[in-house]
């Protein structure tokens, strides 16, 4: 791949994101976060807002490198659960193309703790796009 494997950008710096490991034949990736405290509520849990973040940026590198970094989408429709409270600190997600067509791509997405407890999960709906220059 002639792209970086790492997510770039303020956003990405932010949430500690690095990619682990993609998965070519079931165009799934896994990456690494890092939850800052200051994302942390007084229940001292993520806010809901937030989690989605996690969630789209896992999805969406599922998609920018199953087109080899051609492509980034565009999020038109995202759906979340939230079945844990995500604490500061590290986690993990998975992402994964479920279905690309010519205009719309179908992802799904994962969120995990450091003991691999399910904590939130996602589907999307997106628009394919070229990935943006510099990205």
């Amino acid at each position: 791949m002639s792209f970086s494997l790492e997510p770039t950008g303020p956003h990405s710096d932010l949430m500690g994101a690095r990619v682990l490991g993609f998965d070519r034949a079931t165009e799934t990736v896994t990456m690494a976060f890092e939850v800052p405290s200051v994302f942390v509520t007084g229940r001292g849990i993520v806010q809901g807002g937030l989690v989605a973040g996690f969630l789209d940026e896992v999805m969406g590198w599922a998609h920018v490198l199953a087109t080899d970094g051609a492509e980034a989408p565009l999020t038109l429709d995202m759906n979340m659960t939230l079945l844990a409270g995500i604490p500061a600190g590290p986690i993990s997600g998975v992402g994964r193309v479920v279905r690309r067509g010519k205009r719309v791509v179908f992802l799904e997405g994962e969120l995990h703790d450091e003991a691999g407890k399910l904590l939130a999960r996602s589907t999307s709906t997106a628009m394919n796009g070229p990935r943006p220059a510099g990205r």
